[in-house]
């Protein structure tokens, strides 16, 4: 629950204008669907995105998470926009918060992506089970998870857990345990780092949940969450997929930049921000998926 104080005399001071397509897109948060890029993950691992047929079937997957990501981030803001008014950034931030979008017009948005989303389903059946469970987790999470402590962090995980689930189901090849277990360890991570940063810029009035928490309790389960991710990947390689070997290091790159990322820039509490606006995390990313299919193209 966002702080009930009401802000000063210059918090209420009108937000800058901007467009309506502007503040649509806002709602929708496009930037965020490069979380999606989990998706076609197993088709990869899998060698089987050299096909064609398969490869439309996981950008089909693909695509269809965006729209769901969005549809549940609209549902979020719509439940959040009367606390969202009182916080000195989501006020402005927020489309439906700042009045750049009306209510009306969220819950008109909603419906559309609702509609597609059953349309989608309907067409392409297969990736159901994964986005209606994606549905459910995050709707619960909105309603009454994002206020238990520990189990806010897995809900938040799930997601990138169902993406690759989902991608599984699109391409109908089985879902590595081994990429499993290292997809929620990163998941946790980051989840991990989102709430310390969380605790450490806005404090316990932040949001409801963090006062459940410490800042060496968060820091310890995101040092334990890294290490599982590099060492349950590093296994997958030596077990499954010793070609992969050589990609390892940017693994460890790419945790080791967005630590120090965190520590340096206070950029944890938006992991995509993060990618988006730091070039050598992008290029560590970028280099490993390049890495990663050129060491699994045959």
């Amino acid at each position: 629950m966002q702080s009930l104080h009401p802000p000063d005399d210059r918090a209420v001071e009108a937000p800058p204008a901007v467009s309506r397509g502007r503040a649509l897109a806002r709602l929708l948060r496009p930037r965020q669907w490069i979380k999606n890029a989990f998706v076609p993950a197993p088709a990869v691992f899998a060698n089987v995105w050299m096909n064609p047929a398969q490869d439309v079937r996981a950008l089909a997957a693909t695509a269809i998470f965006c729209v769901a990501a969005s549809a549940v981030y609209v549902f979020n803001d719509l439940l959040d926009a009367p606390t969202d008014r009182l916080h000195p950034v989501k006020r402005v931030s927020r489309p439906l918060a700042s009045g750049a979008v009306s209510i009306a017009t969220g819950r008109t948005v909603l419906a559309v992506l609702v509609a597609i989303l059953v349309g989608a389903t309907i067409v392409f059946p297969a990736v159901a089970p994964a986005m209606a469970a994606y549905i459910a987790v995050n709707a619960a999470y909105t309603l009454k998870l994002k206020h238990v402590a520990v189990v806010d962090l897995f809900c938040v995980a799930s997601g990138f857990v169902l993406r690759v689930y989902a991608g599984a189901l699109a391409v109908d090849v089985p879902l590595s345990s081994w990429m499993l277990i290292t997809t929620l360890s990163l998941a946790l991570y980051l989840a991990a780092v989102k709430r310390r940063q969380e605790l450490a810029t806005s404090g316990p009035g932040g949001r409801r949940v963090l006062g459940a928490y410490t800042l060496p309790l968060l820091d310890g389960y995101a040092q334990t969450a890294a290490s599982a991710s590099v060492v349950f990947y590093s296994l997958y390689v030596l077990d499954v997929r010793p070609a992969l070997v050589v990609t390892v290091p940017f693994v460890l790159l790419g945790i080791f930049r967005y630590s120090y990322l965190v520590q340096t820039r206070n950029l944890g509490e938006s992991p995509t921000e993060a990618l988006w606006t730091d070039v050598p995390l992008i290029l560590t990313v970028a280099g490993w998926a390049a890495l990663c299919l050129w060491q699994l193209r045959g």
